[in-house]
């Protein structure tokens, strides 16, 4: 090593600068068995090379467009961090994005994950990817590959952050989307048991005022505790949409995935400038940490449908005689789905009553 200078061993080290690259290889050969079941018959190789290799199933389409999504998990990581609980957060992480696939039509294919942590502790990156494979194992999508980035001096020990990155596919000229809705179609819901991934920092706000607080009653007279209400994992719908899209063909029309910005804010993308969404509250359950929220808030309805899901998670707009079979179907695959309202000629308002 004639380029380098001998400089004498006991110096600075990457580990005492906050790096462990031992740590590093522990952390990926945890993870090696959880990434494998994800696996898909399309994928070549494992983890630990440069790229993932997927090889795109040409024969099932004519014209094959790729769709992408990128999303985390939001500050629902850090009540995590304050339970020291990651074992259902990466289910929120794959949900977020194989769900947004699912909007434009695309059956999702695989997933990347990006962690970033302070210290890297293989056994709590284990538990995080654990449930990112668990994800991915309900959404029908490989675990590709990802990246653990240790950023020793910059985050602190016990910090952590998450992303991830899908991709899927769908035939051209089959894609779903405001272009295909119109007056007279109804409006399918898919329930949410919880606030899925977003919101949290208006929730934290309100409900989070302790770690204590945290192991309390989530409200009066529930069996849960804030922490596990906090942590119910998102449902993850992808699938039921594509088996709906299988079903009822050119029937399903458009989906909107409930996210950040809640009913109001996600509805009205699948809407043309000359549709209004009328939508009925009472037409589906909103779970009674919602109203908690309200309560210990004072936060007011209209700022509830701006921010949350309220309790619808995704909301579909089909033909109207295919409505019936979307909820019966929905429901067989263990989705609460109900019709919750319809499409009518207006201004491109969500309209709720």
């Amino acid at each position: 090593m004639s380029r380098l200078l001998d400089q004498p061993s006991g110096g600075l080290t990457y580990a005492g600068a906050g790096v462990s690259i031992e740590a590093g290889d522990e952390a990926v050969a945890r993870i090696k068995v959880v990434v494998d079941s994800t696996r898909r018959s399309e994928v070549l190789g494992g983890i630990g090379g440069f790229g993932g290799l997927f090889a795109l199933d040409t024969s099932k389409f004519k014209e094959p467009v790729l769709v992408a999504s990128a999303d985390g998990v939001g500050t629902k990581l850090e009540v995590a961090r304050m339970l020291g609980r990651y074992d259902t957060v990466g289910i929120d992480l794959v949900a977020m994005l194989v769900d947004d696939l699912a909007c434009v039509g695309a059956e999702p294919l695989f997933l990347l994950d990006y962690v970033a942590v302070g210290a890297l502790d293989p056994a709590r990156l284990e538990e995080l990817v654990g449930g990112i494979a668990n994800g991915c194992r309900l959404a029908k999508t490989a675990l590709l590959g990802g990246e653990t980035a240790e950023h020793g001096g910059v985050m602190g020990p016990d910090d952590l952050d998450v992303a991830g990155f899908a991709v899927g596919v769908v035939e051209r000229g089959h894609e779903l989307g405001a272009h295909r809705v119109r007056p007279g179609d109804v409006l399918v819901g898919f329930g949410s048991p919880g606030l899925r991934s977003n919101g949290y920092s208006l929730a934290r706000k309100i409900l989070v005022t302790s770690v204590s607080a945290l192991h309390e009653s989530a409200y009066e007279g529930s069996s849960r505790t804030l922490g596990d209400e906090l942590l119910v994992p998102s449902v993850i719908y992808a699938p039921a949409v594509t088996a709906l899209g299988e079903e009822l063909g050119p029937a399903l029309h458009a989906v909107a995935h409930v996210t950040g910005g809640g009913i109001l804010g996600n509805v009205a993308r699948i809407l043309g400038d000359d549709l209004d969404a009328v939508i009925d509250m009472t037409s589906f359950q909103t779970p009674e940490i919602f109203f908690e929220i309200q309560r210990r808030g004072h936060v007011s309805a209209d700022e509830m449908v701006r921010v949350f899901n309220c309790g619808l998670g995704m909301v579909l707009a089909l033909d109207a005689n295919a409505a019936n079979a979307a909820v019966t179907l929905a429901r067989s695959s263990g989705i609460a789905a109900s019709v919750v309202g319809e499409v009518r000629s207006g201004g491109a308002k969500v309209v709720l009553t």
